[in-house]
């Protein structure tokens, strides 16, 4: 049984093999290459040995097998240091190879000298087929020494590049970690099979050709730019980074980090949230993920100097990122377009009174838009019960959480950002439009079929405002409130609906609106319910912490408590 045992390792080698050399790209370690060349000649030598008729071919395929035995853990050594990008210089290469080969050099001598096997024996068993019977020589404790060391080094350079290089990518690393322990591990078991002695050594090096043909797919995602793309890209200011479609960040050139200085902090493979200093960015994704069309902005970078002749404009463009004919991200590409910007700035001082009275006559229909939309979550409201004032508490408890965060600065949140946060929180609740009378304004505790029907109103309120705000010029507004509206009622752990979001895939605004919501609903009375004191409802919101609530906002919170129970205390009735 073994010769078919071993034939079938060695074809499935082979095909492993074939596939690696299909999807080859120039950008592949080489020691790639060296690998998926070493494994089938070992697994050969397997082949060979099961099939054995004597001394001499028994010891020929023994030498075949310690081709792999002797090399192929310093290929895996050396691509692991490569993909780690730990440099080895060329003499510590040289002095590894070495190593390596005059281990396989004692390996040759087997037949004419003890060093490696003191003894060689064979016989034919009817039970276990060919057996090689040999005691070892010293050469053969080096070649397992030779092993251990490479397995030390690799896994220490891997250790060191998940802790020092976040440019690494962690999956990688993650990957590195099994074919260096499974190729070493696989000397030490000999497993009974059948009656015969089964090797698990040519075993384990397909199982570490199948990782490595993973890691070489995946190496060509993280290739953001070839030297004369990136020198091209230097010389014409145009920056670019690259995401895949779960926001794991892949890699950016250098104008983009200086355009984007967050992006140095981020490793590779991190996910790219919803943190102030990468809103616009992820907000240009976001934006693109749900209208291709829409694909192109422009960046505003104001100058150090407080000029504003010397700020900066880039056209900022997304699209699909390929690796060869298939999908596999995004790319968002920024290229200078400060004169043309100019341009248009110096034609609008000959329009300055135009622009005023285009600008009042603007905020004017913008305060007409935002008393519509009050209008219309206060109708909405109206229909509900159970909740009335909800709208103005809520707006006022999101101020003030607002106001705690600007006084932390821990966020860096931008005055945009919190005029649009106020703005959007009283239209949360807005998909309760959408939800039946019956439901609405029952007087009680809902069934599980009417909180399923109850729990619509998230992602409705996220549509209706889509569509109430189609046409507007503050696109972040719109932004934000789709999301407040969308997202309030996702859980930090996970467990939330509509869309059970978890940790900073939750937006911000929706993770601020979370607390406000349910700190209003335990203090405020229901028809289910009594108000809670304060102690209680600061108690359940405190036990929710880093649960349903983003912990990062603890602080916040807990700075805010006075102000709010000062703000309910004051109501004639919560």
């Amino acid at each position: 049984m073994l010769p078919i045992v071993y034939g079938g390792v060695f074809i499935v080698s082979l095909v492993l093999a074939a596939i690696y050399i299909l999807i080859w790209h120039k950008h592949f370690d080489a020691n790639f290459n060296m690998i998926f060349a070493l494994v089938p000649v070992a697994c050969l030598g397997y082949l060979f040995s099961s099939l054995a008729t004597g001394l001499d071919t028994a010891i020929l395929a023994q030498k075949v097998i310690y081709i792999g035995g002797s090399f192929l853990q310093l290929f895996i050594l050396f691509s692991i240091l490569n993909l780690c990008r730990v440099d080895l210089p060329r003499w510590g290469r040289l002095i590894l190879f070495s190593l390596s080969a005059v281990v396989y050099a004692s390996v040759l001598t087997i037949g004419y000298s003890d060093i490696f096997y003191r003894t060689a024996a064979f016989s034919v068993s009817a039970e276990e087929g060919p057996i090689l019977t040999r005691t070892y020589g010293f050469m053969h404790t080096a070649f397992y020494v030779v092993l251990l060391l490479y397995l030390l080094v690799g896994l220490a350079a891997i250790v060191y590049s998940w802790v020092r290089k976040k440019e690494v990518p962690r999956r990688i690393l993650l990957m590195l970690i099994f074919p260096d322990i499974i190729c070493v591990l696989a000397y030490f078991v000999v497993l009974k099979v059948l009656g015969s002695s089964l090797d698990l050594v040519p075993v384990g090096y397909v199982l570490a050709e199948i990782i490595y043909l993973i890691i070489a797919q995946r190496v060509n995602l993280y290739d953001v730019s070839d030297t004369v793309i990136d020198s091209m890209a230097q010389e014409s200011g145009l920056g670019y980074l690259s995401v895949d479609f779960s926001m794991r960040y892949l890699g950016s050139n250098a104008v983009a980090k200086q355009l984007v200085p967050a992006l140095n902090e981020i490793a590779v493979d991190g996910f790219l949230g919803y943190h102030p200093s990468i809103r616009k960015v992820r907000h240009y994704l976001d934006t693109y993920r749900r209208d291709p069309k829409n694909n192109s902005f422009v960046l505003h970078v104001n100058s150090e100097t407080e000029n504003p002749e010397d700020d900066r404009f880039f056209a900022v463009t997304v699209s699909d990122l390929y690796d060869g004919p298939f999908r596999r991200g995004y790319i968002v590409a920024f290229l200078e377009d400060t004169a043309n910007q100019k341009y248009i700035r110096l034609m609008n001082t000959y329009n300055e009174q135009l622009h005023q009275d285009v600008e009042e006559k603007t905020r004017h229909i913008v305060d007409m838009h935002d008393h519509l939309i009050l209008s219309l979550a206060t109708m909405v409201e109206s229909r509900d019960n159970s909740t009335g004032g909800h709208i103005r508490r809520t707006s006022e408890g999101v101020r003030i959480l607002i106001d705690e965060l600007l006084k932390e600065g821990r966020l860096s949140l931008t005055p945009e950002f919190c005029r649009n946060m106020i703005k959007a929180a009283p239209m949360h609740d807005l998909g309760k439009i959408a939800v039946e009378d019956r439901v609405l304004r029952k007087p009680g505790r809902f069934t599980d079929e009417e909180y399923a029907v109850m729990k619509t109103h998230a992602a409705e309120g996220a549509r209706v405002i889509h569509q109430i705000l189609e046409h507007t010029d503050d696109e972040q507004f719109k932004v934000i409130a789709e999301n407040v509206a969308h997202y309030h009622h996702e859980r930090w752990d996970g467990s939330g609906y509509p869309d059970h979001l978890a940790g900073e895939q939750i937006p911000l605004e929706a993770r601020i609106m979370a607390i406000a919501d349910v700190y209003d609903a335990l203090v405020s009375r229901r028809v289910y319910k009594q108000a809670f004191d304060f102690e209680k409802a600061d108690r359940i919101m405190m036990e929710g912490m880093g649960s349903q609530f983003d912990p990062g906002l603890e602080s916040a919170y807990v700075k805010a408590r006075p102000r709010l129970e000062a703000y309910y205390s004051s109501l004639p009735e919560t």
